[in-house]
């Protein structure tokens, strides 16, 4: 199940430009089955892809573009979306003719290998490795493998609310998920927050006293939310002039377990451009069956489980 990884995995690595050093190369590797990948150059008028393989040309026919595209399932913009980018495929057949030969190429094939042998397995609560392809506002898609999609929802991202899933991830990123649903069609959905840590966890790395850096992230009549860690935020009293967005540094008034509260006083609030944070994940791999995010003293229960 390694093997299907995100697109753009393979390109650069010896065997497949070993693969592709010859078109006799190629023939080889259709006869063996290796997955390949080449960066599609052109999409025409018909929904092919070409794809440059450096000692030959590919042609991805539309039909073998995307899974789903036969079926209507899969819009075009799967395929549209790939020029300029690399994308894997199996060869099917060469044509020879004047010039360089050219092969038929299907990435359909490698994304039907990808659903049957990795994703139709998976599991709710499994922890997986997945790559972000694109940002949206309500969430942020990724790559599980072989170039089939996922949604992380942007509520799943993290407990600390954000505006935008740019907030955290950013494209071509490797991240790990959470299987969240396999629907009966073969939709997985993933959740990213439970990795991200518990309440006490993340409160574990603060202490009362101590003045740290946060992003202030929403800014009410009766306080400002700053995020200290994407899994957890403490209330500051109103300060004038503060806007969501900024950074900031915030002294520790105290951290209150019971009621999953951090008091916090903002020293300062400043614009600035900082990427986001690597994830700090406090569980890489397994599976969940239900993750507890409140401390047990605490009266209000917030988890997520994981039904099979």
């Amino acid at each position: 199940m390694a093997a299907f990884l995100p697109e753009g995995s393979l390109i650069h690595t010896p065997e497949n430009e070993e693969a592709l050093s010859s078109p006799e190369a190629i023939q080889a590797a259709g006869r063996a089955g290796q997955i390949l990948e080449g960066r599609a150059v052109v999409c025409d008028y018909d929904h092919n892809l070409v794809v440059e393989l450096g000692c030959a040309q590919g042609i991805i026919p539309r039909e073998e573009g995307a899974l789903g595209i036969r079926e209507g399932t899969t819009r075009d913009i799967a395929i549209i979306s790939r020029v300029g980018k690399p994308v894997c495929f199996l060869p099917i057949q060469m044509e020879t003719g004047e010039g360089r030969p050219r092969f038929l190429l299907s990435r359909r094939k490698v994304q039907q290998l990808c659903f049957d042998r990795y994703l139709s397995r998976l599991q709710p609560g499994e922890i997986i490795d997945c790559r972000v392809s694109h940002l949206e506002p309500f969430g942020c898609f990724v790559d599980l493998g072989c170039g089939l999609p996922s949604l992380i929802p942007i509520d799943s991202i993290s407990v600390s609310r954000i505006s935008h899933p740019a907030d955290r991830f950013h494209p071509g990123q490797d991240i790990k998920a959470v299987v969240r649903s396999v629907e009966a069609g073969g939709r997985v959905t993933l959740t990213h927050k439970e990795l991200l840590g518990t309440w006490e966890e993340n409160a574990a790395l603060f202490h009362s006293g101590e003045t740290v850096a946060g992003i202030v992230r929403s800014v009410e009549s009766y306080g400002i939310f700053v995020e200290l860690t994407p899994n957890l935020a403490g209330l500051a009293e109103p300060c004038p002039g503060v806007r969501p967005g900024q950074h900031t540094s915030v002294y520790i008034k105290s951290l209150i377990p019971e009621k999953m509260k951090v008091k916090l006083v903002i020293v300062d609030a400043f614009d600035a451009r900082y990427p986001p944070a690597a994830p700090r994940y406090f569980l890489t791999h397994g599976r969940l069956d239900q993750w507890r995010y409140s401390p047990p003293s605490s009266s209000r229960v917030v988890e997520t489980v994981f039904d099979r």
